[in-house]
């Protein structure tokens, strides 16, 4: 258990405009960029660490509650937020790097003011497992999203050619597909409703090519396509994107941007065309929701929304736990005032497989005709 910090007087923590945790974090950051090798890193992560606080800072100081209780805070960086709380340092706007990311107290406050539109959301479309780098079985995130009410999940483990993520390969594709196959009838023995579909994280190529054969990628309900290479590229990628779109294994196009707080900015487009092309190839976007992805953000949503395309809403995560990131990718709709009927993940499960069965009928038709 972390030692307890006694807090000091905390009077401007009850001002009517307090830090909030997303200034903290602005904050943690400039401030690693003064620090050494070691107390850098620890300013870093807290940080990054920030922005999935459960609460705000000041309420906790206002309860003459340990700062130590958040995760990535210890007695010194306890110390140095109490005294911003009480002397607030000037604060200028973040760069690029670090902008336009809700923390998690944000996301629920603007979900309060809507909780029966969050309410319709059925499943998480990305999450990771052992099979590649992920920490917990696909059992295990099936378990997870049925306390959370789901009515489907899909694991998207990374394809082979992100051999650094474990990647795998169509047979062991295959053998993944056997044992969902496993986890859904003993969740539906046990009375348990809800449908893990089978799927994957296709690694797309600069060029908008996958590294998997499309006759393993049709065996699969669903398949997210994201780029993991060229990911600092400072030139306009619109090309890249309209070719991963047009990608016809590609239904969802994952973290677009492939942007990582306070360490990638990410890729840079024409992303009104980018959205339209997505829209008129039927195909979605996604909102990955992880903490530090938050890709796409609230800026380019409302780009998205003004093009019609469909929205995915997914949480990107490699831990049970990480499904809570959902509500940040829910508050960026929210907020960017996406329309329900576009978003993926409000659908029933026969709702998404009929989606996808379409599009891929309509590709199937369109590539018999140019024979």
């Amino acid at each position: 258990m972390k030692p307890r910090v006694q807090n000091r007087p905390i009077a401007r923590a009850r001002r009517r405009n307090p830090l909030s945790n997303a200034q903290l974090a602005e904050l943690l950051a400039l401030e690693s960029e003064k620090e050494s090798h070691f107390v850098a890193k620890a300013f870093r992560k807290a940080s990054r660490l920030a922005f999935t606080w459960p609460e705000e800072v000041t309420a906790i100081l206002i309860e003459d509650r340990s700062l130590t209780e958040l995760p990535g805070i210890g007695p010194y960086l306890a110390r140095r937020i109490q005294e911003w709380i009480e002397t607030p340092p000037d604060l200028p706007a973040a760069p690029q790097i670090r902008r336009n990311f809700l923390t998690m107290t944000e996301a629920k406050q603007i979900i309060a003011q809507k909780s029966a539109w969050a309410r319709r959301y059925k499943g998480d479309l990305q999450m990771h497992t052992v099979w590649s780098d992920g920490s917990a079985t696909i059992m295990e995130m099936a378990e997870a999203a049925i306390t959370r009410g789901y009515e489907y999940i899909g694991i998207t483990d990374h394809s082979k050619g992100l051999k650094i993520a474990g990647g795998i390969d169509e047979q062991t594709l295959r053998a993944q597909s056997k044992e969902i196959d496993n986890v859904n009838a003993k969740l539906s023995r046990a009375g348990k409703r809800i449908q893990v579909l089978r799927s994957i994280e296709l690694n797309l190529n600069p060029q908008g090519a996958g590294d998997m054969e499309s006759s393993a990628l049709a065996e699969l309900d669903l398949v997210v396509g994201s780029f993991h290479s060229a990911l600092r590229k400072k030139e306009d990628q619109t090309q890249r994107y309209l070719a991963a779109l047009r990608n016809p294994t590609v239904d969802i196009l994952g973290h677009p941007r492939g942007r990582i707080y306070n360490y990638r900015v990410g890729l840079e487009a024409d992303w009104a065309r980018v959205f339209a092309v997505a829209a008129a190839e039927d195909k979605a976007v996604e909102i990955d929701s992880y903490a530090d992805r938050q890709d796409l953000d609230v800026d380019l949503l409302k780009l998205a929304r003004r093009a019609g395309v469909r929205i995915a809403i997914d949480t990107d995560a490699h831990h049970p736990h990480q499904l809570d990131f959902a509500i940040l990718g829910l508050a960026a709709a929210l907020r960017a005032r996406i329309p329900a009927e576009r978003i993926v993940n409000f659908m029933t499960a026969d709702e998404l497989i009929q989606w996808v069965t379409a599009r891929r009928a309509r590709v199937a038709a369109a590539e018999l005709r140019a024979v």
